[in-house]
């Protein structure tokens, strides 16, 4: 997980200065990662 979440660049070089808006874009990125698992395809 941690390799994929490394993709997104903004997490990677860490671009937000406050760990409150790094923990928030850390959640909305692990969701984007997650969503598409819990979605079924017909």
């Amino acid at each position: 997980m941690f390799n994929r979440l490394k993709q997104f660049r903004r997490i990677a070089t860490r671009y937000d200065k406050t760990a409150i808006s790094f923990m928030g874009f850390l959640c909305l990125a692990a969701v984007k990662l997650w969503l598409p698992s819990f979605v079924i395809t017909a």
